[in-house]
Order: structure tokens, then C-alpha cells, then sequence
């Protein structure tokens, strides 16, 4: 299957990678900046220098989505709207009514329409559901997931286009729309069967940005009474544990990683309620980027289902929207899914 890449960027990059792994092939690559078109020739990839020539391509089958957050719903619109599947980085785009209108169109035409949640195979997070749904917690009361540092996060950003991007609203820059996006999914999904009722958020510039968020708080209230925390920090020198769960029967956290080790992250050590210590087993290691591509393909193909369905993205973006509107007026949001 042909695959076309809307958006050379540093993570378009990466992705052209996968899909060749996959067993896909990069048809065309499109990117608005020379020098990234030209990194795309470098790399034995066709750049075009417009989109419609991707669209137009009816050899192409799919495209990937990954531009900056503000402009996923405009391109993958255009990319449904051209027979295309589609695959759009996360976070799926600004709000949740745009995330319905991709999901509508993407139905109605009868085309695959995906996200790249690829934190849902972590190991990290693969281990907590493990612990979780073993019963290790007993009932969960408490779980906390935080990423900690004292560093912006526009560092992985191209150099070559706009790179303080991931710092700017019009962008859908910041903390939460960034890692935010990953927790957040994670979370509500560590909770299943429970379903999140009420958000409370916190999301402040402080030093990396004065124009959307370096610090993201978001607390979620969940239908079976747990609470839940993720928290994105920046601007922190002595970043807390990056998981912390409390249980009926215990507790557990991991530490950080300042090189977002997932597998220091999965290092959970539990506390039983009568003071007895033990490892947390790892769990085996989930889908790599190379195997989500590859369901997304097959189910372009007409066979099962993509790694990532929209439905459940949607649960995600519903999440943010409710934090963000927290945000603006300082008040418990009930969550409308």
C-alpha cells in the first residue's frame, strides 16, 4: 500500500521509518520548508511541494497526518474528502467538536480513520493495567502519572520550521495537548470498567510560555469513586515519581526519567497494606510503531479493526476539552462524552 506523508517534521520523520517496516512504502512526502523537503530526497523519499499532489494521487491509499495540532483538522478533513485513509498524530486536533466532524466523515465515506496513540503500548502503562486488573491494588483508590523536568518541550521540534510551535496556542502547543494527551488516554483506560465523570485543571505558563501551558494539572473523578491526577511539569528541578497508585490493598510507584525511560518507568515497587515489599512483574512488551501502522494498514485493507479506534479517541479529546474549560473558569467541568 502507498502511503503519503503530510508533514516532514521531526516526528513525520520517524514515521516514515515505521510505515516502510510496516511493510507499507512513502509514495510522496509533503512539507512546506525546503530544507525538510530536501532532508525527505535525502532519505530516498519523494518530496512534492503541495499537498494537493498527494491528494490528487490515486496510487496513494492513505495518508499520514503530521503537522502541527492546529491544523490536523483541516488536513485530515482534506485527506477524507480525497478517498484517503487516514492516520493523524495525537493529539487527534483542538477540540472535541472537530474530533466528531473527522469521525462523521471518516464513517460516512467509509474510510479508516486513526490516531497514533502509541503510548497505549508502554511498557510502562502496560505493566500498571497488568498490576491493576490482577487485582495486585485490590480496589484502586488513587492514581497518579506525572512527568517531571526542567526543560521546554519544544526541544524535539524541526529545527528548520517555526520550532517554538509546540509553545504556542494557535498552535495547540503546550504541556497538556503534548504529553498531556498521552496521559490522559492512558488514564481513563487504566480505570476501565469505571467511566470519568468531573474535571478539575490547572494548565499555567510559567517559564518556557506565557501563551498556553508549561504546567498541566488536570484531577479526574471517576463513576466508581477513584480519583485520578496527571500532571505534565516543566518547570520543576526534582521531578516527582512518574506513576503512584493507591489500593485497598496497597500501594505502588515508579521513579522518573529524565530520559523518559519506559522502562524505569515500568520499575514499580509495591507496599502491601501490612508493610511487606516486592517488585511489580513487568508486563511483555506491547505493539511497536512498525505493528500499529501495520493494523491501521490491514484495516485500510478491509481486514479487522486499527490499533486505535476513533471512538475511543474520542473519550480522550472529550477529557481535554473538559479540562480546558476547567481551566478558563476555575470550576469542576462534568465530562460529556
Amino acid at each position: 500500500m502507498n502511503v503519503g506523508i503530510i508533514g516532514f517534521g521531526r516526528i513525520g520523520a520517524e514515521h516514515a521509518r515505521w510505515i516502510v517496516q510496516s511493510g507499507a512504502r512513502v509514495a510522496a512526502v509533503f512539507d512546506p520548508t525546503a530544507a525538510r523537503r530536501e532532508l525527505a530526497l535525502q532519505r530516498g523519499l519523494k518530496p512534492v511541494a503541495m499537498i494537493e499532489e498527494i491528494l490528487r494521487d490515486e496510487s496513494i491509499s492513505a495518508v499520514l497526518i503530521s503537522t502541527p495540532t492546529s491544523m490536523h483538522f483541516e488536513h485530515a478533513m482534506a485527506g477524507l474528502e480525497a478517498g484517503k485513509h487516514v492516520m493523524v498524530e495525537k493529539p487527534m486536533a483542538l477540540d472535541l467538536p472537530q474530533a466528531r466532524q473527522m469521525a462523521t466523515k471518516a464513517e460516512k465515506l467509509g474510510r479508516v480513520l486513526s490516531v497514533f496513540h502509541n503510548r497505549r503500548w508502554d511498557i510502562d502503562y502496560l505493566t500498571m493495567k497488568s498490576a491493576i486488573s490482577s487485582g495486585v491494588f485490590g480496589q484502586v483508590i488513587n492514581i497518579e502519572s506525572r512527568l517531571g523536568q526542567w526543560s521546554s518541550c519544544v526541544g524535539p521540534a524541526a529545527r528548520e520550521w517555526h520550532p517554538e510551535w509546540r509553545n504556542e496556542a494557535s498552535y495547540g502547543g503546550g504541556g497538556l495537548y503534548d504529553w498531556g494527551s498521552h496521559f490522559v488516554d492512558q488514564l481513563w483506560q487504566l480505570m476501565l470498567p469505571a467511566r470519568p465523570m468531573r474535571v478539575f485543571a490547572q494548565l499555567r505558563g510559567n517559564i518556557w510560555t506565557r501563551d498556553c501551558d508549561d504546567f498541566a494539572r488536570v484531577c479526574i473523578n471517576f463513576d466508581n469513586g477513584a480519583v485520578g491526577l496527571i500532571e505534565i511539569n516543566t518547570t520543576t528541578t526534582r521531578p516527582l515519581p512518574r506513576w503512584h497508585v493507591d489500593g485497598t490493598a496497597g500501594s505502588a510507584e515508579s521513579p522518573y526519567s529524565l530520559e523518559f525511560d519506559t522502562g524505569v518507568w515500568a520499575s514499580l515497587k509495591f507496599r502491601s497494606a501490612d508493610g511487606g515489599e516486592r517488585p511489580i512483574a513487568k508486563a511483555q512488551d506491547g505493539l511497536d510503531e512498525s505493528g500499529i501502522w501495520r493494523r491501521f494498514l490491514d484495516a485500510a485493507g478491509g481486514q479487522g479493526e486499527p490499533a486505535v479506534t476513533i471512538q475511543s479517541v474520542l473519550i480522550t479529546m472529550a477529557l481535554l476539552d473538559a479540562a480546558r474549560e476547567s481551566n478558563r473558569h476555575g470550576s469542576v467541568v462534568e465530562v460529556v462524552i
